[in-house]
């Protein structure tokens, strides 16, 4: 598949996401000249409760200033400190909005969001008189509006995202506005029949008569629009009477979960709430039970001057919201990992060690996301769990718990994973943290009767809770544990592993537990939890899988500074389901001096999926021969012997390249 110029940054020849900025660009679009960058990779994760069981929804949209910032470099970026979102657990539908006419979502968000089971919409948008005059030509008849849609649900299939918001925000004539609802429900329809379990949400902007005119709510004016798709997001300018007229009207019986009253964090015009009293409008919507959109919570990045704060003003803004959210569980089989990076990073870790010493930003490195709260114990006592880009085992970040034991109490608990995992009968669990002297660290799960858990909606299940005993270090899974990781050096971590048998249980929740060593006084403490791995034992015997059907294409030489580069894709085939990440390589295998011996293996990069873009890559001169190699990491963090990597050589000459 050759790859459009505009897939790759001109500068950097990096592959980047964009939107469509016209009706032609659109009914132009062709699967076969797609961004193959930009197809999101991991599917949509279970969680509980599910989307369509959630009676109160809350959907986040992510309008920063025009979109497609550093998130468009598809490999990642560096970057000082960008914005990410890392609250997954709070919400259920994510949507990228930009003023493009068509905003596809990069990859690296959708696959973010679909790790922590969250969908994804793309913005389908036409303003002011040039979006009037494109409406009137697409709306005009059956035929040009089924066209339109066609090619958005083949986008949405092609890129792995999950719909689209519709946001109609230009007057339309009596034909074009008559056509409207017919092109909601035939793609609905067709969403609906491609990809199960997709969404496509109306703006309130337009009424029934093609007048520009928001109303703030769902009324007879707007309805036929609601009822030819699976929601509507409504403006911002609502009061609680809005609330009350919505919750009476017969057009919302049945369907309260399907209006999402959209909140601006900005506090743009006269609203409830926004900025830190978003809080307000939450509660006024979930009062009169009717899901929510929350409309640009990036305030809170572009509000602060000094973005090292980011961190700190986030955890605050989402702690206010809590109350008025729900926790969605993962559900996903074993295993379960975290490292808990956050896709950035002032530092790249790998097993506790510096990997890259420089500022990095890349979603896909996005781990499963712990709960980040603050909670006061009895007296002086306290506890909060956040991230910690400090230091980390891998990735950017690592988890730190910290607080104060209270004097009249000898342990705490922090909940960090709040699940709904069925376990395996053996269940290895491995826990690598670095405490603070005085108390002692260890974990403890929270278990349920597995066939408790079948009934939906049901919260508050029982539970036990267990503390899985520690294993030394000649135990036979210790052993293997070790052997499948290689060679290692934890540098002031401990690892800690440890074995469950267990019948017909499902896991919970994942608390790490703090423990006074002695005495009675307040007892400041700090853990950094650097990884959690809870594996069925048996898994750790499972041989790995060899990488397969590597191809090299779509290369570009270039000569700068009296030096060749190569930029090439690189793809490979291996099960995305079994692996954290790929390292990619490269060497000299032959120059024009064959008395040189063949180069050692150059790191080049990380990949996150089976598709890697090598972008200026400084080469020996030609006549040569190098060869580009692909080693998987496990999803447990597991290297893969060598033979089992993938490799492909690449030989040129000054006239031609040529694959062998």
């Amino acid at each position: 598949m050759k790859s459009s110029a505009k897939h790759y940054d001109p500068d950097t020849t990096e592959p980047i996401s964009s939107g469509l900025q016209s009706l032609e660009e659109l009914l132009s679009w062709k699967r076969s000249e797609a961004n193959p960058f930009n197809v999101a990779t991991v599917p949509l994760a279970n969680r509980e409760p599910s989307l369509a069981s959630t009676p109160h929804r809350t959907l986040v949209s992510h309008d920063m200033m025009g979109g497609y910032l550093d998130d468009r470099f598809l490999q990642g970026a560096e970057s000082e400190a960008p914005y990410v979102f890392y609250h997954w657990q709070y919400i259920d539908v994510f949507n990228y909005f930009s003023h493009n006419m068509v905003t596809i979502p990069p990859a690296v968000w959708t696959n973010a969001a679909h790790r922590h089971g969250v969908i994804v919409l793309g913005t389908f948008i036409t303003e002011w008189t040039d979006g009037g005059k494109m409406c009137e030509v697409f709306l005009k008849e059956e035929e040009s509006y089924r066209a339109v849609a066609d090619r958005l649900v083949q986008i949405v299939h092609c890129y792995g995202f999950d719909g689209w918001l519709i946001n109609i925000e230009n007057p339309l004539g009596e034909t074009a506005v008559k056509n409207t609802p017919l092109f909601l429900r035939y793609l609905t329809d067709q969403m609906h029949e491609r990809v199960p379990g997709s969404m496509v949400l109306w703006y309130d902007s337009v009424l029934e008569n093609g007048q520009l005119k928001w109303q703030n709510e769902l009324n007879p004016s707007n309805r036929v629009f609601f009822s030819a798709c699976d929601g509507i997001f409504t403006n911002y300018n609502w009061t609680e009477q809005s609330l009350e007229r919505m919750k009476a009207y017969s057009a919302a019986q049945g369907r309260l979960a399907d209006i999402f009253v959209g909140v601006d964090v900005f506090a743009r015009g006269e609203v409830v709430g926004g900025k830190l009293e978003t809080n307000k409008a939450l509660e006024m919507i979930r009062k009169h039970d009717f899901s929510t959109a929350i409309f640009a919570p990036g305030w809170v990045y572009e509000s602060i001057p000094d973005k090292t704060d980011f961190r700190k003003e986030q955890d605050r803004f989402w702690s206010l919201l809590s109350d008025f959210l729900y926790v969605h569980r993962p559900s996903s089989p074993l295993p379960f990992v975290s490292s808990f990076c956050q896709g950035a990073g002032t530092s790249l870790y790998w097993r506790g060690q510096r990997e890259v010493d420089r500022s990095w930003f890349n979603l896909d490195a996005q781990e499963l996301q712990p709960l980040y709260y603050k909670e006061t114990l009895e007296g002086e006592g306290w506890l909060r769990t956040q991230g910690c880009p400090e230091d980390a085992w891998s990735g950017g970040s690592s988890l730190l718990v910290e607080g104060v034991l209270p004097s009249m109490l000898s342990k705490v608990c922090a909940r960090i994973f709040s699940l709904q995992v069925p376990l395996s009968s053996r269940v290895f669990v491995s826990l690598i943290y670095k405490p603070s002297p005085g108390v002692t660290v260890s974990l403890e799960l929270k278990t349920a009767d597995a066939t408790l858990c079948t009934h939906r909606g049901v919260q508050d299940i029982p539970t036990s809770s267990v503390e899985p005993a520690a294993l030394t270090e000649d135990h036979q899974l210790v052993r293997q544990f070790s052997q499948s990781c290689g060679q290692w050096n934890p540098d002031g971590w401990t690892v800690r592993c440890s074995q469950l048998e267990l019948q017909g249980c499902t896991l919970r929740d994942v608390c790490v537990s703090v423990q006074r060593d002695g005495g009675d006084k307040d007892t400041p403490f700090k853990c950094r939890v650097g990884e959690i791995m809870i594996l069925d034992a048996e898994s750790l015997s499972v041989p790995p899988l060899p990488v397969q059907s590597v191809c090299i294409y779509d290369v570009v030489w270039l000569r700068g500074a009296s030096k060749l580069h190569l930029n090439a894709t690189l793809r490979w085939r291996y099960p995305a389901q079994l692996v954290r990440h790929f390292l990619v390589y490269w060497r000299r295998l032959r120059g024009p001096d064959p008395r040189i011996p063949s180069g050692k293996l150059a790191l080049i990069g990380r990949a996150y999926c089976p598709l890697f873009r090598v972008t200026e890559l400084t080469v020996p001169e030609p006549p040569g021969l190098l060869e580009l190699v692909v080693e998987p990491v496990s999803r447990e963090g597991f290297r893969v012997p060598e033979s089992q990597w993938g490799r492909r050589s690449l030989s040129y000459t000054e006239e031609r390249t040529d694959q062998s």
